[in-house]
């Protein structure tokens, strides 16, 4: 599962063939959450609120580069590096 970003002490990955709906994996600490893109909705997981927070903050600014890695990861292709939040 390919880390396409981090910041923070938090870890943004994506899984090749995962399942609809498009979806990335965020990971702080011993705490897991899925997202989906589209909605920013905590689909599954717990994050701390301030991490979940900076997430979705993350996210927002850049969820049309997740929709093209997700894209890529369902084609098997090498998934692009995402800016950090700074």
């Amino acid at each position: 599962m390919p880390t396409i970003s981090s910041f923070f002490g938090i870890l943004i990955r994506m899984y090749y063939d995962d399942h609809n709906p498009p979806h990335f994996h965020a990971y702080y600490g011993e705490h897991e959450a899925i997202i989906a893109i589209q909605t920013l909705e905590l689909m599954e997981g717990r994050l701390p609120k301030r991490a979940l927070a900076m997430v979705i903050e993350w996210a927002v600014e850049y969820r049309e580069e997740l929709m093209e890695d997700w894209d890529l990861a369902r084609q098997h292709y090498p998934l692009k590096k995402i800016e950090p939040l700074e």
